[in-house]
């Protein structure tokens, strides 16, 4: 069970960061992240309709739209505040950008329509509202201001709140006329499946200028969601390991009293021939067994109170990084059962070994006289 609720969290968090900001590759100019953020005229990607509409017909895209990252200043009334503003293609991004929460409002409609949509952090810094208009300003290419005045459509958050607190969007054709170019940052696409990542690009750069294009997969883009998966699976790791512990502990227990309780027996069973090595492997025997049963009782129980908890939620406080909590529940797997019944099996073998042991060694007449 904890492992399913952690595999829940990995799951729920992968969808999130892939469906609200990064889309499962991002096709940009080579070393676009290392030097193009701070100077994205240099490193932009041409308006290509034809290699898009080229790219959307492969197999296992679910969409690819480009998007055109800049960053400036916000202004309402007597607030400014800096901002890093997407300029997005509305219908393209919709199901890239599914797991955006619009808290108030509603979605951008057109590609040049003057709208905004704000991220809930820099809508509270700005004192702004569905129904405001703002001010955006930003530098050209040439050094020169260029600003446009939008309306505050719609105001959403995601499971990153830094992003939140500084991010906006801007339908794309009334960014570039902001910034006075004509292309866009980076190509988004996203698929059918987070298994098909490394495929596709490696697909794309089979018909695509690797000196032209760089593809970078979504796991590159996603440094909390990865530090995220890192700590989780260590403080897991940890469980089991304690799991482990009580189960050697409780079963050699079991295993040494039942040894005891059959000294006796024992010793007739060697006094009539039987060999050292066929009583050890009858107590070990009964050790894996004892682990088989458990484990597969347990993995039933798993199951049922997996299906119980995640059908009522686990209300979940916000994670660091987070600005609102969530309701979480238990993914239970074939992988997650076999990783159980392997644990309860090895630890109940392991548990037997000594008992088994030393079963096998007692004295034949020390064992028949044992309670006498």
């Amino acid at each position: 069970m904890a492992s399913g609720f952690m595999a829940w969290v990995f799951e729920d968090m992968r969808d999130s960061t892939v469906r609200s900001q990064l889309g499962h590759v991002q096709i940009v100019r080579p070393h676009y992240f290392d030097k193009g953020i701070a100077d994205p005229y240099n490193y932009l990607l041409n308006a290509d309709e034809k290699m898009l509409a080229k790219l959307a017909e492969i197999d296992g895209v679910v969409s690819v739209t480009p998007r055109l990252a800049f960053s400036g200043l916000a202004s309402l009334g007597d607030a400014t505040v800096a901002f890093i503003g997407e300029g997005v293609s509305p219908q393209g991004e919709r199901p890239i950008s599914a797991r955006i929460n619009i808290d108030q409002g509603r979605d951008l409609q057109g590609d040049n329509a003057a709208e905004v949509l704000l991220g809930e952090g820099l809508a509270a810094n700005l004192g702004a509202k569905v129904g405001d208009r703002i001010v955006l300003l930003a530098t050209t290419e040439q050094g020169g201001a260029s600003a446009v005045e939008t309306e505050v459509v719609g105001i959403f958050n995601t499971t990153t709140k830094e992003f939140d607190d500084h991010a906006l969007r801007l339908p794309i054709e009334r960014a570039r006329h902001l910034m006075r170019v004509s292309g866009a940052t980076s190509w988004v696409m996203l698929l059918d499946s987070h298994t098909l990542t490394q495929p596709m690009i490696r697909q794309l750069q089979g018909f695509m200028a690797t000196d032209l294009y760089e593809f970078v997969p979504w796991t590159s883009l996603a440094d909390f969601y990865n530090k995220t998966v890192t700590l989780f699976s260590s403080q897991v790791q940890v469980v089991k390991v304690i799991i482990g512990l009580i189960i050697v502990l409780s079963i050699s227990n079991t295993q040494t009293m039942s040894v005891l309780e059959r000294t006796t027996e024992i010793g007739t069973v060697l006094a009539l021939g039987q060999k050292r090595s066929v009583v050890m492997r009858l107590f070990v025997l009964e050790g894996v067994l004892l682990g088989i049963l458990g484990g597969l009782l347990g993995i039933v129980m798993g199951w049922g109170l997996s299906l119980a908890i995640s059908a009522v939620g686990i209300p979940m406080p916000p994670a660091p990084g987070m600005a609102h909590g969530f309701t979480a529940k238990i993914l239970f797997t074939p992988g997650i059962a076999v990783e159980s019944l392997s644990l309860a099996v090895l630890t109940t073998l392991i548990a037997g070994l000594l008992p088994a042991y030393r079963a096998s060694r007692f004295n034949i007449v020390d064992s028949i006289r044992y309670n006498q």
